[in-house]
């Protein structure tokens, strides 16, 4: 559970961050956007003079000139800093108007050569520019928009500082909330390991009698088709409740992380099975890659390589096989077998308790423990059927 808490906060963070950042995204583009705008007025009316500012004559009556704010202000025409350099057909360059004394006039000359072949933007961070054409002249006007960035700059940096801070501060407040919330699914979990310990323990004794008897009267009267039966139905009760206390117990522990070498194991497992299929007359055969290695728990893939070729002993007709090979980053791991199922994805046998048409003396559980040690090890399985051809594939 504690596990599930870690994702909740995860998740539930990277939705802050996701929203936070696309909120101040907009809100700072807006701002910049209308500060262009402003400056985009402004070289407009410039460029009706062309290359000077008459503010006055260009917005005799308009909003700014009432309230003596942007760029219709009536002191703009007496703050504003800017210059206007004409360039002719010949190249020569004309200057129009220079009032900016951050920018040499040598300095403006260059920009202006450089700029006569562009058409609206910025430069230079701060200056915002527009050539335009007039009278057989080719005009550039660039405007210092140092003075109206400043304020977006800062409200800029106050967004990622504000981002980190409210990050910081939702992850604190997630981790109160997701404490509470997760009180009452902590003592449900809680609630089954006592139920399943007590299973565990209330099982375990009765199928201990009931096999010892069942031994008993087979030394006394021989084996026949009820004690046989008894003892099938106790094996799988045993390994029904052995799998449930180890399918808990796996659910929490922390992985003992270590380079595994998954080409041996598979090949021990392979080996381990081979007298098993022999008997029952099942051709067997492993195409493992050698010295494929894994970091990740040596006991939980031990159990998963084990559980696929118990799932080819129990379900194969005449032959069934187990692969190992490197498919670009992921390792495949593949377990076929012939099958009289129908064709079609059957990854529902990876649910706990789940059985198919085909089910013969299993508790149940063994699939499922697949899946949760793949996914323990970022991995992802799925199951179908082809043409009577049952494959279960494993990328890790």
């Amino acid at each position: 559970m504690d596990k599930v808490r870690k994702k909740f906060v995860f998740y539930a963070e990277i939705a802050v961050l996701i929203l936070l950042t696309v909120l101040l995204s907009v809100l700072n583009i807006i701002n910049f956007t209308m500060v262009a705008d402003d400056a985009d007025r402004m070289t407009e009316a410039m460029s009706r003079s062309p290359g000077k500012f008459y503010e006055a004559r260009n917005n005799p009556s308009g909003f700014g000139r009432s309230f003596g704010m942007g760029p219709d202000s009536p002191e703009m025409n007496a703050s504003l800093r800017y210059f206007t350099y004409a360039v002719d057909k010949e190249g020569n360059v004309e200057q129009i108007e220079h009032r900016m004394s951050a920018v040499p006039e040598a300095a403006a000359l260059e920009w202006v050569q450089s700029l006569v072949h562009e058409s609206t933007g910025w430069t230079h961070l701060i200056y915002r520019y527009r050539v335009y054409e007039k009278d057989g002249k080719t005009f550039v006007t660039v405007i210092d928009q140092g003075r109206e960035l400043l304020p977006s700059y800062r409200i800029l940096l106050i967004s990622a500082v504000g981002e980190v801070l409210v990050l910081l501060i939702s992850y604190l407040v997630l981790l109160r909330v997701g404490k509470k919330l997760f009180e009452q699914f902590d003592e449900a979990d809680r609630k089954q390991k006592r139920f399943i310990s007590s299973v565990e323990h209330d099982f375990k004794m009765p199928l201990t009698i009931i096999s010892a008897n069942t031994e008993i009267i087979e030394r006394r009267s021989g084996t026949n088709d009820q004690t046989q039966a008894i003892n099938r139905q106790v094996r799988k009760m045993t390994g029904l409740v052995k799998h449930l206390g180890a399918l808990s117990i796996f659910e929490e522990k922390d992985m003992a992380i270590a380079s595994v070498d998954l080409s041996k194991m598979m090949t021990d497992v392979f080996d381990s099975r081979k007298e098993q299929m022999k008997e029952k007359k099942i051709a067997w055969e492993a195409a493992i890659t050698p010295d494929i290695t894994i970091e990740g728990d040596g006991q939980a893939l031990q159990k998963l390589l084990t559980e696929l070729a118990d799932n080819a002993w129990r379900y194969a007709l005449t032959k069934a096989s187990l692969t190992l090979r490197k498919q670009g980053d992921r390792i495949i791991i593949l377990q076929a077998n012939d099958t009289d199922l129908p064709n079609g994805s059957i990854d529902q046998i990876f649910d706990r308790f789940t059985t198919l048409s085909n089910a013969k003396d299993t508790d149940g559980l063994g699939l499922s423990y697949v899946k949760d040690i793949a996914k323990a090890h970022n991995g992802r399985v799925s199951a179908k059927v082809n043409n009577h051809q049952f494959l279960l594939e494993i990328a890790l």
